[in-house]
């Protein structure tokens, strides 16, 4: 019969220990680490941008800036999302006579100056509606060409309504994730 006589030094078993449970949380945060700032670029527009598909998504004052600035920034992953949103008719001179800014004021430092944003808009009604009527429409996000590519929405549905209450919006805040970033 042999007897097995095993003498286990506990500080160096800790050690060991100690060192694969470190080495493990290295592996599982570099994982991690890679699939947020890797693998969020590859994701689809779906998943990772600030509208989703197969709906139509309403644009209220918290959220405009983000989405115009996400939009603009990155239009071929936005082609075809609906959304609805209200403003007032804007145009410039060198417009086509179906096509105005649905515009809003953004209010750009402390003491209240704005600049005019907003998408430009493509509709067989646009005539009927003057400048600086407000709107509120439905339509689809389109890639266009005005003095280089941006998007257009192709109104869907359109309709007069009386100017709102907030009727400035903000530039981007803190939870304005660049596109570029992310898909």
């Amino acid at each position: 019969m042999f007897v097995y006589n095993v003498k286990i030094n506990g500080s160096k078993t800790f050690k060991y220990f100690f060192a694969f449970i470190v080495l493990l949380v290295i592996i599982i945060v570099g994982i991690v680490s890679f699939k947020v700032f890797n693998g969020a670029s590859n994701a689809s527009p779906e998943i990772s941008s600030c509208l989703p598909q197969n709906k139509v998504t309403k644009l209220t004052v918290s959220n405009y800036a983000n989405v115009l600035k996400a939009v603009h920034e990155n239009v071929d992953n936005y082609i075809g999302v609906k959304i609805s949103f209200t403003g007032y008719v804007y145009r410039v001179s060198d417009l086509y006579e179906n096509q105005f800014v649905l515009a809003r004021n953004m209010i750009i430092s402390s003491d209240f100056q704005s600049v005019i944003v907003g998408f430009l808009c493509e509709s067989e009604n646009a005539k009927e509606f003057e400048n600086e009527t407000w709107v509120e429409l439905t339509g689809e996000i389109t890639k266009g060409n005005y003095h280089g590519n941006m998007p257009i929405v192709k109104v869907t549905d359109i309709k007069k309504v009386d100017k709102p209450n907030e009727e400035f919006v903000y530039p981007p805040d803190e939870s304005y994730i660049p596109t570029s970033g992310i898909l």
